[in-house]
């Protein structure tokens, strides 16, 4: 996406992006798939939604939108599906054809900006990170030094502020992803960092889309992305705060809802996370359960199993679908972002596995 993410895009990475001062609205393409990519098979559900979502990509390598004929690039998804195929341990050959991808010119500096008119602060953090998760120079990718680009985005107060012409959209997620990636380098994330996240907090303990809304209210995506990046820099006494509003808010059958209260699966993989990284296993497994329950098994048509539909009976494989698995597979996986790593992933995308019996 040739972009400066809008507000819920900004935070929730959401398919809504500006290009060009143009609203578009992204739709996935499904690409071709690599010769003998799909051979494998396996039990595993967070290895067979990152198989799934591998071969939804372009040429084995990104994700794509289309808006009035034209096809553009989807960044942000592509991140996603690396970080996926990372905690799935799964499609270690896509996650590297994915870097290799967002490291080209164009494609990187139409996602985090060029760094001198234009820098996204969601962005750049979010694709430091994944580079980080693939074992590579965050200071170097692209030809690009990442780490200097974020740290040039925060301000005094410890907020880091995108730098464009559009205004700025970065909010709790953004915050997030920053200290999540500054904290794997030697300097680490700033306190300062750390405090204007934890001030950002609502009464409930829960936190909101943006910063300095007139009235606070908390929402899962937001607050598990908080609560991992509070854990990973050691405010652990803050993330706890935060983790008492996630349990509180979590379904009998260990689902949790989007903005409007809808259990879907994209809140329900990243409070996973969280939940595990905080040691509060028990939620945790329930809501590994509810997404097992979303996903497409042997019963399903075999071009759909192991996708994850984020909401129940609503798959959608042009759009919603491929984001809700990648964020699934987190959650299935047991993986959290402090620890996210592609080392021993295997390559290929595989499938699960149904007996002859059960098509």
């Amino acid at each position: 996406m040739d972009m400066i993410l809008v507000r819920r895009d900004a935070v929730r990475h959401r398919a809504t992006t500006l290009v060009g001062g143009v609203l578009i609205t992204a739709v996935t393409i499904c690409g071709a798939t690599p010769a003998g990519a799909a051979a494998l098979s396996t039990r595993d559900r967070a290895a067979a939604a990152a198989g799934w979502l591998a071969r939804q990509m372009a040429g084995g390598e990104r994700f794509e939108s289309t808006s009035g004929g034209f096809v553009l690039p989807d960044q942000n998804l592509t991140v996603d599906a690396v970080f996926a195929f990372a905690a799935a341990k799964a499609a270690g050959d896509y996650g590297a054809r994915a870097m290799a991808w967002l490291a080209r010119p164009e494609i990187l500096s139409g996602y985090a900006g060029d760094g001198t008119v234009q820098s996204n602060a969601t962005a750049t953090a979010k694709l430091a990170l994944a580079v980080q998760v693939r074992g590579g120079d965050p200071t170097s990718f692209g030809g690009v030094d990442l780490i200097t680009r974020l740290r040039a985005l925060e301000q005094p107060s410890g907020r880091f502020s995108d730098r464009t012409a559009f205004g700025d959209f970065t909010g709790v997620v953004s915050q997030s992803f920053a200290l999540l990636a500054l904290d794997r380098t030697a300097a680490g994330a700033s306190p300062a960092a750390a405090s204007f996240l934890v001030a950002a907090r609502c009464a409930d303990g829960g936190y909101p889309l943006l910063f300095g809304q007139a009235t606070c209210v908390s929402e899962v995506e937001t607050t598990a992305m908080a609560v991992q990046a509070l854990i990973a820099v050691g405010r652990h006494a803050d993330a706890a705060v935060s983790l008492r509003w996630l349990v509180s808010v979590q379904h009998a059958d260990g689902a949790f809802g989007d903005f409007s209260g809808v259990p879907n699966a994209r809140g329900t993989g990243l409070a996973a996370q969280a939940l595990r990284a905080g040691g509060r296993f028990v939620a945790a497994v329930k809501a590994r359960s509810f997404l097992i329950g979303l996903q497409e098994g042997c019963s399903s048509d075999p071009a759909r199993r192991g996708a994850v539909a984020n909401t129940v009976g609503f798959y959608d494989p042009m759009f919603t679908t491929p984001r809700s698995t990648a964020f699934a597979a987190l959650g299935l996986s047991g993986s959290d972002f402090a620890h996210l790593s592609a080392r021993g992933s295997r390559s290929g995308a595989p499938r699960l596995t149904c007996s002859k019996a059960k098509p």
